[in-house]
């Protein structure tokens, strides 16, 4: 079995061969580690092998984790926020990404923790992040994610409502508006699988284009495309992914979900 690090490494290695494929600069895509249901012990691995963002699905389950690795860390990375274990972004710290579905009793958890949001594909949740993330720290920096398969079964903002959507996130303070994000339905042709992935770069060129009359400066943040997965990371990033979402390439077989309800 290979090592994280090893798995980090080889990862690394294949999002650097999609990028040059298709003309662009490896350094313009970000691995985000999913580390949903992985012990602290493990983020740890992965942060010293070179990660630095980590995404997590479950609240509760998050919010342990975070704490832990923060407490792990914090004399490794040598700084500490005043009053508590937590360490500032930046700095090599590990960065906090969530995206998984949020419900309104959870959003100020994950104001409080995170330093991204994927998942943003309703004005309510937006605004609760915004009234509850911490004047001390620096503004939530938002995806809107978008169900660009039209699957009953997926979360995401339908596409026709997308714009309108961003454009009210845009106005709001504490956070920040920087893109889009989707899942879309699994595709085991590689040729089928670039098309949800032009779709939604084609819906943020428009969105940006809306943004760039009535909010110029949201305009020019609004730069991200959260969009990829182990199996289809390639034809993701050949449509102009700037982040893929990679978790058992990187920390293996998933374990069990430890807490309901999170």
């Amino acid at each position: 079995m290979l090592s994280i690090f090893q798995q980090w490494q080889d990862t690394g290695n294949r999002v650097k061969q999609a990028a040059l494929a298709a003309g662009r600069e490896p350094s313009d895509v970000m691995i985000l580690a999913v580390s949903k249901t992985q012990p602290a012990e493990s983020v740890i691995e992965a942060w010293r092998a070179g990660a630095h963002g980590f995404g997590e699905n479950y609240v509760q389950e998050a919010e342990s984790k975070i704490v832990t690795v923060r407490r792990l860390l914090a004399d490794e990375i040598g700084h500490r926020l005043p009053g508590n274990s937590a360490i500032p972004a930046g700095i090599g710290a590990p960065q906090w990404h969530f995206i998984g579905p949020l419900q309104s009793n959870k959003t100020r958890t994950v104001a409080e923790l995170f330093d991204w949001v994927h998942s943003v594909e309703r004005l309510k949740i937006a605004e609760r992040l915004s009234a509850q993330r911490p004047a001390g720290l620096a503004p939530l920096q938002l995806c809107v994610q978008v169900n660009v398969s039209g699957e009953a079964s997926k979360s995401g903002a339908a596409p026709a409502e997308a714009g309108e959507l961003c454009l009210a996130v845009a106005r709001l303070p504490n956070v920040e508006l920087r893109g889009l994000m989707a899942i879309p339905e699994p595709e085991a042709d590689p040729a089928r699988q670039h098309r949800p992935f032009a779709a939604l770069r084609a819906l943020a060129g428009d969105i940006r284009a809306r943004l760039a009359v009535e909010l110029p400066e949201a305009a020019a943040r609004f730069d991200q495309l959260s969009m990829g997965m182990s199996g289809d990371l390639e034809a993701a990033i050949a449509e102009g992914a700037t982040i893929v979402r990679v978790g058992t390439a990187i920390f293996g077989a998933r374990a069990a979900k430890a807490a309901p309800g999170a």
